[in-house]
């Protein structure tokens, strides 16, 4: 299982917030140490980071870049500039990051929940033809439960709530689904475009947010066949729309009615509950070895080549 020691050097980019591996990764890094991968945690817009030092990057507790999301869009501009790719590639990370991308899918026949998207200021004018609604809005670009809001569509709160939402964002706006509360919400994990496990996580009671950060809880459970049918038909959609190879992919969604709707893919930094399925951290780590080894000489690159050459 074992190749030569520090074969590869992995930059795992993580945040100020995280900055060194988060517990349900550590035995992912291991198994990458033991196949000759050296991990490095870097918090991703750390300047002083020399990012040509390493074969590829690999997102990991990213979890302020849509928080910093022009820098975040202008590091990847950088790591394209130098050559140093990454894992997944930043083509499809930038399609990942904007979540437009849902509208994008179900145009390929993926169930996705209801969704329009409205710059702020056109908020007020989407929002009647959803009268007395409970509706769910949140940012374009976000995570975490970031900027959202959920309420009644017409209440003084809601009206209130929404007058506080920052002004310069795009959101998106979907009815709430109460099946999140009462039937949990699906987290499918795929490694290499080949499915892995599942966990279904619940919001704190009284709460919609599935998120650990809010008092939400997961556990390891067996989706049905329609359920994983459902997924795999959200990624073969990813690649129909031009991005063919997803090193690691999180499918989230929810069963409405006997039928899985996708909430949102997560491609870029997603918990992938590596620690409840260790031999998924093997798989996943054999993978990362796998694309490694097919990467082009980062002395090919051009700033490598260059400081290889004394003009840098």
């Amino acid at each position: 299982m074992s190749v030569p020691a520090s074969s590869f050097r992995l930059a795992l980019a993580t945040s100020a917030m995280y900055p060194g591996v988060y517990p349900d990764d550590v035995y992912f890094v291991d198994v990458l140490e033991r196949l000759g991968i050296q991990a490095t945690p870097c918090v991703w817009n750390d300047a002083a980071v020399d990012w040509t030092a390493f074969d590829a990057v690999l997102v990991r507790t990213a979890w302020d870049y849509f928080e910093h999301y022009a820098t975040f869009l202008a590091w990847l501009d950088t790591l394209d500039r130098i050559g140093v790719p990454m894992i997944n590639d930043s083509r499809l990370i930038r399609w990942n990051s904007e979540k437009r991308y849902l509208l994008d899918i179900e145009q390929q026949g993926v169930s996705i929940i209801p969704t329009r998207v409205a710059p702020a200021g056109t908020l007020p004018d989407v929002l009647p033809s959803m009268s007395a609604q409970d509706v769910v809005i949140k940012p374009t670009v976000s995570g975490g439960a970031w900027h959202t809001l959920r309420g009644t569509v017409g209440t003084a709160a809601f009206q209130q709530a929404l007058a506080r939402l920052p002004a310069e964002l795009d959101y998106l706006v979907q009815p709430f689904v109460p099946e999140i509360a009462s039937n949990g919400e699906w987290s499918l994990l795929y490694f290499g475009g080949r499915y892995s496990h599942a966990v279904i996580k619940y919001p704190a009671t009284g709460d919609y947010r599935v998120q650990q950060q809010h008092g939400g809880t997961a556990r390891e459970a067996e989706p049905d066949a329609i359920v994983v049918s459902a997924a795999d038909k959200a990624l073969a959609a990813v690649t129909e729309l031009g991005h063919r190879e997803h090193a690691y992919v999180r499918v989230d969604g929810v069963v409405v009615n006997g039928q899985f709707r996708v909430m949102e893919l997560e491609l870029i930094e997603p918990l992938l509950h590596l620690a409840i399925r260790p031999d998924a951290a093997e798989k996943f780590a054999e993978h990362i070895l796998d694309r490694l080894r097919r990467l082009p000489n980062k002395h090919d690159r051009p700033e490598v080549a260059a400081k290889v050459g004394g003009t840098a």
